[in-house]
């Protein structure tokens, strides 16, 4: 039975002795990227909410256009890597989310809740082909049993993007809700007008500047040097002389890659469902009351708490074996979430004057970092147990943000991001382990399964419109139960023995 063991090297480098870093350096930048775009989602949802005066369940196809792209692209974005390589495939799908940014220009324009939604879906088809080409490619660059390893350290980034972009969202977009929602009552339906498209206009500088960065990185990657890895050099990371890929004519002949798709849409569809909510659910009166714009910057520890888990994920899920090194690495990440915490929540402010009064946000957000430390700790250095372990901590978490009020629900539910932070790059590598020449349709599939995000949040918008946005969370709850299950049991393939 095969196992992802995830020790790992500094350098990154097959049997052969060849050295990738500098692909994997230049990769990264992609998950940056994605991760930036799509966590601008969840600052899009309030401000095109108020906007065009949208319901729950209405605002919720912001996410619904947005990821559905992954069901109908993944499975022709898998073929055609096949066939054109990994670097084309990365440089057709910057182009394509390139293209939907510039169509945010025109969306504003006319005011036009629609094109909006054709924008997201041309941008979310560009990441969609991103995704399929950049995550096997980022697992295959380098030993199997690394390949966790890899994409938890390259996911680690995809947080910078993602914790960067609320903040910088509510700064340059919701300030301009905040401002027409109060004066509203008192506008003429003219100047209410005028208000709308001056809001609506807010989103097109930024969106200018992305399709002009994702322009620009395109035609890097279209010049540069990748090493070229065919799929069906792709090694099980479990028994040697045992060819699992030939077991089966497709990638669907694998239960553990299926439960894994499973996993993958739950997964994702959670993960959105909590982000999409979490300005509208802080700003709630018996929530924490903050207006949107303020809401918005705590939605930055919500994905910065992935970002310290993935690294945490990184260190800790590695083969590093000096104890030194792995305790200076872990205090960087701890530091990291102290600035991060600081920062976001404007208690930085206080550096004058140090107690544990003035600084009691920062410590509760290093509370919740300090047990996530600890769920890797007891995963042992095994992805499956400890995506098991992360899964049980972010139901468990959910659950009493459900059940209470005020702070306490308010930071509990923020937390869930930490342990969020690695079950998307473990679930995939459980996923794909021992598929070799169907590793790129298994990504494709997988990456069909990322419609989980398009999907559960306009369920919970509906449950949201019609028992309250507090309670209307029992569905990620129910979403991390099945990942449990499969870290627990669901990811472990039943092979069928060849004879030679």
């Amino acid at each position: 039975m095969a196992s992802i063991a995830t020790t790992s090297n500094n350098n990154r480098t097959t049997e052969s002795g060849q050295n990738y870093n500098f692909a994997l350096t230049v990769l990264t930048s992609l998950f940056f990227m994605w991760g930036f775009i799509t966590c601008l989602n969840d600052i899009l949802i309030p401000h095109l909410k108020a906007i065009f005066t949208l319901n729950y369940t209405q605002v919720m196809l912001i996410q619904f256009s947005f990821f559905t792209a992954y069901a109908i692209i993944s499975i022709p974005a898998g073929m055609m890597v096949e066939k054109i390589g990994y670097k084309n495939g990365i440089v057709i799908g910057l182009i394509t989310a390139g293209i939907g940014c510039l169509l945010f220009y025109p969306a504003a324009g006319i005011q036009s809740y629609y094109i909006f939604l054709g924008s997201l879906f041309v941008l979310a088809s560009g990441i969609t082909i991103l995704q399929v080409a950049a995550n096997p490619y980022v697992a295959i660059l380098g030993k199997p049993e690394t390949a966790s390893s890899r994409l938890n350290l390259t996911q680690a980034f995809n947080s910078v993007g993602t914790t960067i972009a609320p903040y910088l969202g509510s700064l340059i977009i919701l300030s301009l809700a905040v401002k027409t929602a109060v004066d509203f009552k008192s506008m003429s339906p003219e100047q209410i007008s005028v208000y709308k498209l001056a809001e609506s206009s807010a989103v097109q500088v930024p969106y200018l500047g992305l399709a002009a960065a994702l322009f620009v990185i395109a035609a890097v990657f279209a010049v540069i040097k990748l090493p070229r890895i065919e799929a069906s050099e792709v090694k099980a990371s479990g028994d040697e002389g045992v060819n699992y890929h030939d077991m089966h004519k497709s990638a669907w002949g694998y239960k553990h890659l299926v439960f894994g798709a499973i996993a993958i849409f739950l997964y994702v569809g959670g993960e959105v469902s909590i982000g999409s909510f979490l300005v509208n659910y802080i700003g709630q009166p018996f929530i924490a009351g903050l207006k949107e714009s303020d809401a918005g910057k705590y939605v930055s520890l919500y994905w910065g708490g992935a970002m310290i888990g993935r690294f945490f994920g990184s260190i800790l899920l590695s083969g590093i074996t000096n104890t030194k090194k792995k305790n200076i690495f872990s205090a960087l990440v701890f530091i990291l979430a102290i600035i991060l915490s600081a920062v976001v929540t404007d208690e930085y402010k206080n550096l004058s004057d140090i107690s544990i009064i003035n600084f009691s946000r920062t410590l509760t957000f290093l509370l919740f970092v300090v047990v996530n430390f600890a769920a890797f700790n007891f995963g042992l250095r095994k992805p499956a147990r400890t995506l098991t372990i992360l899964a049980i901590c972010a139901a468990c978490l959910v659950v009493a943000s459900m059940l209470t009020f005020g702070a306490v629900a308010m930071w509990t539910i923020l937390a869930v991001g930490m342990f969020n932070s690695i079950m998307f790059p473990t679930i995939f590598t459980l996923a794909i382990d021992g598929l070799g020449k169907h590793t790129g349709q298994a990504s494709g599939i997988l990456c069909t399964a990322i419609v989980g995000g398009a999907i559960l949040p306009v369920v919970q918008g509906f449950f949201a419109d019609n028992i309250g946005i507090h309670h209307a969370f029992f569905i990620p709850v129910l979403c991390y139960i099945y990942i449990a299950y499969y870290g627990f049991k669901g990811h472990k393939p039943s092979y069928i023995t060849v004879k030679a």
